[in-house]
């Protein structure tokens, strides 16, 4: 009997069902704007499906914080109920888990194609692992080790404060916390936050994080600077959450965002701002941070979650 495994993000949902082997297929990816419901993205997933491959079982990683049955996502106007869902897709067994809780638990089931370490560091056996990165939103689990199984931590680190590290970045940062009340890591790194960050640095619109990439390919020097802060940033939230989980198996940048600018992120200042914490500098230098370039690696995390 296959499962159904289903990437639930604040933009796209990406589906499978489990093969003979254990592993995704079927993969399909939806724009979650062409459905009114998960119910319905998923029904239509599912009525494409051969009848000998409909799932009897199911496991959702979605990007909304899991405290029971009721889920409310939090960049989409989407709530449901876990059991309820379940009834509704005609499966015996429904398992929810936050989107990054999902992609943590794939970390030990990635290869060497999947990842390019950036700068240096040596992963240690056996020692907690941290993956965070910024989408729709910005995401961030630990995955720490018990014996010879995994468990997963999740938590919305995402909206911890943002912290400043240099006079530009205080000023960022005061602009948007006179503007919200609140600047979290998660309303600069992340999709909307990049167009945030540029009209804070340069003025105008906020533009898409699409056209920001398009104008910084062209050589345009504001949305350079523009990714040159945003990497910076990340550099300083990826090295908080590693002293904080003591990441010594490494930390993981994931998400929608980091992988599409591939080289622009590796020749960026992430590692050295990642490197950058005074008397912890050679604490931080000892941590590798890997870029998982993996195409569903997520979906990889629910089918090895499900096969415990």
């Amino acid at each position: 009997m296959s499962s159904l495994l289903a990437d639930i993000g604040g933009t796209n949902t990406h589906c499978a069902i489990t093969g003979d082997d254990g592993w995704p297929t079927v993969i399909r990816e939806f724009k979650n704007r062409d459905f009114d419901h998960p119910a319905s993205l998923l029904e239509h997933y599912i009525a494409d499906l051969a009848p000998s491959d409909r799932p009897g079982v199911g496991a959702l990683a979605v990007a909304a914080p899991i405290r029971g049955d009721d889920i409310e996502m939090i960049n989409i106007d989407w709530k449901f109920s876990i059991s309820a869902l379940a009834r509704e897709l005609g499966l015996s067994d429904l398992t929810a888990l936050n989107d990054f809780a999902a992609l943590a638990r794939a970390l030990p089931e990635l290869g060497s194609d999947d990842l390019v370490q950036v700068g240096g560091g040596r992963p240690l056996t056996a020692m907690p692992k941290a993956v965070l990165g910024p989408g729709t939103g910005l995401g961030v689990a630990s995955l720490v080790p018990d014996g010879n199984r995994w468990l997963v931590v999740s938590g919305e680190g995402g909206h911890v404060t943002l912290p400043a590290v240099d006079e530009r970045e205080a000023a960022v940062i005061e602009t948007i916390r006179a503007r919200f009340g609140h600047c979290s890591a998660e309303r600069l790194l992340s999709g909307p936050g990049l167009g945030l960050l540029h009209a804070t640095l340069h003025g105008g619109p906020e533009r898409p994080a699409a056209t920001l990439a398009e104008l910084a390919n062209g050589g345009d020097a504001g949305a350079c600077e523009t990714f040159t802060v945003f990497f910076r940033l990340l550099g300083t939230i990826a090295a908080n959450v590693a002293l904080t989980v003591g990441a010594f198996g490494g930390v993981y940048i994931g998400g929608g965002i980091i992988p599409r600018h591939r080289e622009r992120f590796i020749a960026s200042a992430f590692r050295e701002r990642f490197e950058a914490k005074g008397r912890y500098d050679d604490y931080l230098k000892s941590i590798p941070t890997y870029l998982i370039v993996a195409q569903y690696p997520t979906l990889t995390g629910l089918a090895a979650y499900s096969a415990r």
